[in-house]
């Protein structure tokens, strides 16, 4: 069944911002993340009930809904929208989210582990301790909100934008970051242990901190004013003594 696009149910669009910082041609050196184009359909109000491990969810409007302690792993949400949803302790391992906004979601220890995200708004996300460790995200906005310990750990993310949110002590190590962009955000003691950087635009954070792996930040690109902050924790890593 071909569904029409609403016109109130637009998303964002994808975005070039190659090239378009104020006249600087540096921007060019790093290839912008390709953004979400999510436009959904006239959906159907969720008709409630427990989530079902491997279900199917197409084009359905979930509105405050309660999913604590629920298992739905393995399954598929598709052109969705969920709103308010709590998410505290879900089992979403596995699960696939394609072209669906998230709004207000919130939760602590909610597992996706090993899930996909592509074509994906998340907006002011309040979240506790996500896994989503050897996920794949793709196509992905993060905007607004506060993740405490987000596990990224082994994901691969791919045209993923992280912008005006706050992210404390995320952990990505070992995780595969190609076209990914921070715009207005907060990172509060990152982990970069092993992480492959590939196009990654770090200096639109508004702070950046990173605990662990900043001697892994080659592929990415930093601005000058946080070379100059990170230099404490760069002199350590080269175990160049600083005196004077």
């Amino acid at each position: 069944m071909v569904r029409k696009a609403t016109g109130g149910a637009a998303r964002t669009g994808r975005t070039d911002r190659a090239g378009a910082s104020e006249g600087s041609g540096s921007r060019t050196a790093v290839k912008a993340a390709r953004r979400p184009e999510v436009r959904l359909p006239g959906l159907e109000p969720y008709g409630g009930g427990e989530l079902e491990p491997d279900g199917d969810y197409d084009g359905l409007d979930f509105q405050e809904q309660d999913f604590v302690g629920q298992d739905g792993a393995g399954a598929r949400f598709m052109d969705c929208a969920l709103t308010g949803c709590a998410l505290d302790e879900t089992r979403l391992h596995h699960a696939r989210v394609l072209d669906s906004v998230l709004t207000g979601i919130r939760g602590v220890g909610t597992d996706l582990a090993e899930s996909t995200l592509r074509d994906v708004e998340l907006i002011d996300t309040r979240m506790g301790g996500v896994q989503l460790h050897g996920a794949v995200l793709e196509r992905v906005v993060i905007r607004g909100g506060k993740i405490d310990y987000l596990n990224l750990r082994r994901a691969r993310l791919r045209d993923v934008v992280f912008e005006s949110c706050v992210l404390v002590e995320p952990d990505f190590m070992g995780a595969r970051l190609e076209r990914v962009e921070f715009l207005d955000c907060t990172l509060k003691g990152a982990d970069f242990t092993d992480v492959t950087f590939t196009d990654v635009d770090l200096r639109g954070a508004a702070e950046l901190e990173i605990a662990r792996g900043v001697e892994r930040l080659a592929g990415a690109v930093i601005s000058m004013s946080q070379l100059l902050d990170l230099a404490p924790v760069l002199a350590g890593q080269l175990g160049i003594r600083v005196e004077g």
